[in-house]
């Protein structure tokens, strides 16, 4: 599975930016992809995924009502939209995949069971 993400950018406070994974490869028929983000000197953090097994959408309580994950089944792409940014959300963002069944948040949240991961890209709050 390769991953590629894109959509980073500059933006002020308050702005808005819509981040894009496209998954390329033998991606398995069940499976979750999430985002991860990591700012610097702080460890890589769940962000949010959604998982193909439960059809379920997971966030971390620090972006829960900004955020939303969306994906394009035909593209095989998905989204994370995120609105209402602030200066705490700097940072690279990943979109990673862990491949098998994922049900419920403690399947998706933790950045050493997801299997593949994209490069990064930067996001930047600031005025």
């Amino acid at each position: 599975v390769q991953l590629q993400a894109s959509g980073g950018g500059l933006v002020q406070p308050g702005g808005s930016l819509r981040l894009s994974c496209a998954a390329s490869g033998r991606t398995p028929s069940r499976y979750a992809v999430g985002w991860f983000r990591q700012a610097p000197g702080k460890e890589r953090e769940f962000v949010a995924a959604f998982s193909w097994s439960s059809l379920g959408t997971y966030y971390a309580d620090s972006v829960k009502g900004r955020f939303t994950i969306s994906r394009d089944n035909a593209e095989m792409t998905v989204y994370l939209q995120m609105n209402s940014l602030k200066s705490e959300d700097t940072a690279v963002y990943y979109c990673a995949v862990r491949t098998g069944p994922a049900y419920g948040l403690g399947s998706v949240s933790q950045a050493g069971d997801m299997d593949y991961w994209g490069k990064g890209t930067q996001v930047t709050v600031s005025s």
